[in-house]
């Protein structure tokens, strides 16, 4: 089955690709789409919504998108749905981690949870899919692998941050990887029809 996954975002791709083995995963960039789609909605869900319709009406072909945020308990839940731009809109992921550590730095409470929605749309019908990974914000950076707010995110119940864990041992526990094993159990059902 052919699926395209509207993100341009190559770390994000590496993790959904092996989760969905089985599937012939199309990136924007597979399909010759190279321009941002403007994340304009007040919510996570909504912005993942808006980005599956947005190529679904333009290629017709099965298709879905996600949109993550990390909340933060002490801060009201920012940067939520503004996470990726947190710092701001030409910001990158150290300008975010520096703004959300000065922000926690007097905070005692330093819960927070990764939430990934994921939203599947095609000529059938369309659905979303929601994963959660609750854990605390470290005081500084530790690790070196993954992408985003990675390495000051301790997953709960582990000692390491996701920057510390193989994409495996982070894909089996993660926000991301607990949507797409609900979309690909969803595809799977659809596709046994």
């Amino acid at each position: 089955m052919k699926l395209i996954f509207a993100t341009n975002n190559q770390h994000k791709l590496i993790e959904v690709k092996a989760l969905l083995p089985q599937f012939e995963l199309l990136s924007l960039k597979d399909i010759g789409f190279f321009k941002d789609i403007p994340e304009t909605e007040k919510t996570i869900e909504g912005n993942a919504k808006l980005k599956a319709q947005y190529i679904f009406d333009k290629y017709n072909l099965p298709c879905f998108a996600d949109d993550t945020g990390l909340e933060v308990a002490a801060l009201n839940g920012a940067p939520g749905v503004y996470s990726a731009r947190y710092a701001g809109a030409d910001c990158d992921s150290e300008a975010n981690i520096k703004k959300l550590l000065t922000n926690l730095k007097h905070k005692l409470d330093r819960t927070a949870q990764f939430k990934t929605v994921i939203a599947y749309i095609s000529n059938r019908e369309s659905k979303t899919f929601t994963g959660i990974c609750q854990g605390t914000i470290l005081k500084q950076k530790q690790g070196t692998q993954g992408f985003g707010y990675d390495a000051i995110f301790m997953p709960l119940g582990f000692d390491k941050s996701f920057a510390e864990m193989s994409l495996k041992a982070k894909s089996a526990i993660s926000h991301r990887g607990k949507s797409i094993k609900l979309l690909v159990a969803y595809l799977n059902k659809i596709d046994n029809k």
